[in-house]
């Protein structure tokens, strides 16, 4: 049926698709463009140009030719290209998904994201490191995956070991919820407030739907953020600049983890 809810066909997640990744995937091959490269043990998602800029400079990062996904595809050299890192995509939920699927039907079976996040919270301060155990499914992509629930989790198992790398490299981190909103510039004071009280740690835009396809596909997907902006004060405090470095400590982590 067709209704007032979202999406608009009750139960959709648990009907056929008539599109899966593996059809682009062999489309992309028939047109010539399939890329010539071994599929990788895991993959991070990365949102930040200087982090990338990083990567390339500091990691002998290769790019892929014939990428089939949105942004680009790099394989480390450091990892013998076991590890690789996807890039200039965009941000949101959608397109992230899009990709992941991709990745997915082309045999990538371990993930983690790592981006900047806002934080409702006072005592979480710029610069500080978040494991995100779990997301508030305050976007739209996910609904089409799973039933209706307050949260979608991140890999127990990957969590686990991101929550080890982190201690073995000797990083301070919080582990938590995170808010995943499609909408940045609607984050109401009357949603901080009660996000404050529920002790939510970060505000991002793509983990929910993440967390809520790699269940879908049966894969492993965990996340991790740098704090970039605060909203505790019910204000929006941008200091994007003084979590530069935590986002290289969270691309060491991450590959280190999906290594392991």
């Amino acid at each position: 049926m067709l209704g007032t809810s979202y999406p608009n066909l009750r139960g959709k997640h648990r009907h056929k698709a008539v599109i899966n990744p593996d059809h682009f995937l062999r489309y992309e091959s028939e047109q010539g463009r399939k890329p010539q490269f071994g599929v990788p043990k895991g993959i991070i998602f990365s949102y930040s140009s200087k982090l990338l800029q990083y990567i390339i400079d500091h990691h002998g990062a290769e790019k892929v030719e014939n990428f089939f996904g949105a942004g680009d595809l790099y394989l480390l050299k450091s990892t013998n290209k076991r590890i690789g890192v996807v890039a200039n995509f965009g941000i949101g939920s959608p397109v992230a998904v899009a990709l992941l699927e991709e990745l997915i039907a082309f045999g990538v079976r371990r993930f983690i994201s790592i981006g900047y996040a806002g934080t409702p919270q006072p005592h979480i301060k710029a610069g500080d490191l978040i494991v995100c155990d779990r997301a508030i499914r305050d976007e739209g992509t996910s609904r089409h995956y799973a039933k209706a629930s307050k949260y979608a989790y991140a890999s127990d198992e990957l969590t686990q070991i991101i929550k080890n790398t982190m201690e073995a490299d000797h990083q301070k981190y919080v582990v938590g919820t995170s808010w995943t909103i499609d909408a940045p510039y609607r984050e109401t004071v009357k949603e901080i407030k009660k996000y404050q009280k529920e002790g939510v740690v970060a505000i991002e835009m793509e983990a929910a739907a993440l967390f809520a396809v790699a269940k879908f596909r049966g894969v492993d997907m965990g996340a991790m953020f740098s704090v970039s902006d605060s909203l505790a004060d019910l204000k929006w405090d941008p200091q994007f600049h003084m979590s530069e470095e935590s986002m290289k400590a969270l691309f060491h982590c991450a590959k280190e983890a999906l290594i392991r």
